[in-house]
């Protein structure tokens, strides 16, 4: 026989303390996976444990399947509390950010997608996050995607087997009114092994610019999304479908007098939803 519904005030509340007992359960269990995992990878000692692909995968599914009178901007908020915190107790970090545009901004992505446990550490521009990055053992660092021209030529700073990478564009969900929508470029140090291509960055200089160059790029998906005069040069940031080959985006850039190119990272292809509350 199936056990009937509760239908009083005080059965509902035991419906709603026993599913709180079981989902700290569940966190719990989950601690006890994560302990398992720092033994058996041992990475406890770098950022390693950051994997943006798998976060962006998840972040995606969670979307696609939420429902009920729960806004998505909650439940994205809970699982990316969680998701940052087990990352940080595999494996200590900091998030370092560029606060040049607004300190409110930044605090409140940082906060959002990676929680209060992980500490918070503010710079002056892309640059000196970039270099605080470099210089730790595995942090991470965020900017606004849409730097001016006071803030040079950043993109540059990556260029280098060894030096940090763009390995995320968040927020991992977009829609209009999210509470943490500024977009930002994370960085890190290479993370060869848990690195998505949907979308890969690559850092240019040409001679000078025409609208040949435009049109060229986007036959191959791609665009430049950022510019600077470099000397007598141009400097380029170009974003380029993963599927396309390198070798093609460089023959489009090669009639603007390319002299140089470097791949600069790679990131999650943008996933957008209508607002949901």
């Amino acid at each position: 026989m199936t056990e009937a519904a509760p239908t009083t005030l005080a059965d509902l509340r035991a419906e709603i303390d026993r599913i709180d007992s079981e989902m700290h359960a569940l966190l719990m269990e989950r601690s006890s996976i994560i302990e398992t995992l720092i033994a058996i990878k041992n990475t406890q000692v770098s950022g390693s444990a950051f994997r943006p692909g798998r976060e962006a995968d998840m972040m995606k599914r969670l979307a696609l399947r939420h429902k009920g009178l729960l806004p998505l901007d909650t439940i994205e908020g809970i699982w990316r509390i969680i998701i940052a915190t087990f990352t940080y107790v595999q494996a200590n970090y900091s998030v370092h950010a560029d606060v040049s545009g607004g300190d409110a901004a930044m605090r409140d992505s940082a906060r959002f997608h990676f929680g209060f446990t992980v500490p918070f550490v503010t710079h002056e521009d892309a640059r000196a996050v970039i270099k605080a990055v470099a210089d730790s053992a595995g942090d991470l660092g965020i900017f606004r995607m849409d730097q001016g021209a006071s803030a040079g030529i950043w993109w540059r700073d990556l260029i280098g087997s060894d030096a940090p990478k763009i390995i995320a564009r968040l927020p991992f969900i977009e829609r209009p009114d999210h509470p943490a929508g500024t977009p930002v470029y994370c960085v890190a140090k290479p993370l060869a092994d848990a690195a998505v291509r949907e979308i890969v960055l690559y850092a240019a200089r040409v001679e000078r610019w025409s609208e040949v160059l435009r049109s060229g790029l986007a036959q191959h998906l791609a665009e430049v999304s950022a510019s600077a005069a470099d000397g007598s040069h141009l400097s380029l940031l170009v974003a380029a479908s993963g599927e396309v080959d390198q070798s093609a985006i460089r023959k489009a850039l090669e009639p603007a007098g390319l002299s140089d190119f470097s791949e600069i990272g790679s990131h999650a292809a943008r996933f957008a939803v209508k607002s949901v509350r």
